[in-house]
This record gives C-alpha cells, sequence and structure tokens, in this order.
C-alpha cells in the first residue's frame, strides 16, 4: 500500500475527555463531530481530522503535537488570545517569538499554544 494515499490524523493525549473537549470548543471554537468515552474528533476545513483520547500520559510531548495550517496567523492568534488562549514565548538560535508569533527563516509565520493537558498546538501559515 502507497501511504501517500492514506488520510491522516492527529491523537492527542488528555487527562479528561469531558474536560479537554469542552475547552477546545470554548477556547478554539472546534466542535466535536463524534464524542464518546474513547475519544473526540473534531473535522478541521479542510476535512482533516484530529482527536482527543483519554490517556494517563496527557500533556508529556515537549514537542508540537497538533499543527493548524491558517491563512492569517496574527488575526488567529488575536482571536484565540481574546477567547483566554496563551501563547508561549520561544527563544532559540533559527527564531524568536514576538508577542506569540515567530517569524521562520523561510518567511512562515508561526506561534504556538497548549491545551488544558500541555499538548503544544502549532497554528502557522504557508
Amino acid at each position: 500500500m502507497d501511504l501517500s494515499q492514506a488520510k491522516a490524523a492527529a491523537y492527542l493525549p488528555v487527562s479528561d475527555l469531558e474536560r479537554a473537549t469542552a475547552w477546545y470548543r470554548d477556547r478554539l471554537g472546534a466542535e466535536a463531530t463524534q464524542l464518546n468515552e474513547m475519544d473526540s474528533e473534531f473535522v478541521c476545513g479542510d476535512g482533516t481530522s484530529f482527536f482527543l483520547y483519554p490517556s494517563q500520559f496527557a500533556g508529556t510531548n515537549e514537542g508540537t503535537a497538533l499543527a493548524l495550517n491558517v491563512d492569517d496567523v496574527e488575526a488567529t492568534v488575536a482571536d484565540l488570545v481574546s477567547r483566554g488562549v496563551t501563547f508561549e514565548e520561544y527563544d532559540f538560535d533559527d527564531f524568536k517569538t514576538v508577542n506569540g508569533i515567530a517569524t521562520m527563516p523561510d518567511g512562515r509565520k508561526v506561534a504556538w499554544f497548549k491545551d488544558q493537558d500541555g499538548n503544544i498546538i502549532a497554528v502557522g501559515s504557508g
């Protein structure tokens, strides 16, 4: 099988599925299209999806767990901040965030925040 034809989805571990589903709804404006005791599914505008599932390992990943491609990073960050989302500040050799937004060496803009369990979510352009 050629995996280039497979549909991919992200799975984010959470400590409390009901609470996490409400956080994604209230803070990000995302609506779960499927909700049961095993997981919650959220479908994005391009037909891709991501899932939340209960796990004792919630928030242990120290890298980006989910990346969301948006048309306007600044507007998206402003909207999410108005909903109570706090963006991370980073200062690395290749880039530094300013007001939560980094301009990458190739010109793309990216911002990162953590969900209620500490999963790192990126919003970026390009």
